[in-house]
């Protein structure tokens, strides 16, 4: 499937910036699941210093806002021609170690109700049907809404709220998968809605690492693993690490945020 993708993020603040400085993670890797066929990062208001790739091997791009700015835009768009692989990517490894994932992090640390969710994936043989399994837990145990928890909301909080979105999901279930003693990370990304062009924000979900298969996807929130309706932008241990944009700002200017996201065959 051709997926032409135009997202542009843009920043409002009330009085001018001093100083800041973006770690924009917007432009997608080629992999099995995907063929990158144009891809491009443009500024408006600010201007691209540098890009590099991290420690997960993503590409970075890093972005400075101009002195005294009022508004800033950052800009993707490109087309990308995607794989169903059924949510498989495979033996495919980067910098980062196997172990790397197993690590938990403030966001993704295991309580009590994570671990009761994990306790499934110790005691199954079937490590790809208990991981599966675990996903239709996450979600009937935390069902999606907005508006009812945060960016710093960490996995067990959100689990033990009741609720939650892609980002909570993704976070709650590589939270029970490490807590199971299987690598899993966040990963970034963007899903093609069935009914709609104009999309409310980017997609996030899960993968883990089945020995037989190597990392395999998990959308929690839709209850599926990744098909050819999804594009993949960055990964890390928890959505801090995996965020398309995260920075910092000097000043005691307030920002808003307006996301505009287009995906479409």
């Amino acid at each position: 499937m051709l997926l032409t993708i135009n997202h542009t993020t843009r920043y409002h603040y009330d009085a001018p910036v001093d100083y800041a400085l973006q770690q924009v993670r917007l432009t997608p890797p080629n992999t099995a699941q995907q063929d990158v066929r144009s891809w491009e990062i443009s500024v408006e208001g600010g201007r691209i210093e540098t890009q590099y790739r991290d420690h997960n091997g993503g590409q970075v791009h890093l972005v400075s806002v101009d002195r005294g700015a009022e508004e800033v835009a950052i800009r993707a768009a490109g087309e990308v021609e995607t794989t169903d692989t059924s949510g498989v990517l495979g033996k495919v490894y980067g910098p980062a170690p196997l172990w790397y994932f197993q690590k938990p992090t403030p966001l993704t640390e295991a309580g009590p109700g994570i671990k009761a969710l994990a306790k499934h994936l110790t005691e199954s043989r079937d490590q790809l049907a208990a991981l599966h399994a675990l996903s239709s837990s996450i979600l009937m145990a935390a069902p999606y809404r907005i508006g009812e928890t945060y960016a710093a909301t960490t996995a067990e909080e959100a689990l033990m709220g009741g609720s939650g979105v892609c980002q909570d999901h993704a976070q709650i279930f590589v939270a029970a998968a490490r807590a199971a003693g299987l690598p899993a990370r966040y990963v970034s990304g963007y899903l093609l809605m069935d009914d709609r062009v104009d999309q409310d924000a980017s997609h996030a979900w899960a993968e883990a690492h089945v020995d037989s298969l190597g990392w395999v996807g998990f959308d929690v929130s839709n209850g599926i693993s990744p098909d050819e309706r999804y594009v993949r932008l960055a990964h890390g241990r928890d959505y801090r690490r995996a965020a398309p944009i995260s920075g910092l700002r000097l000043g005691a200017s307030n920002e808003s945020m307006i996301v505009s996201l287009q995906i479409q065959q």
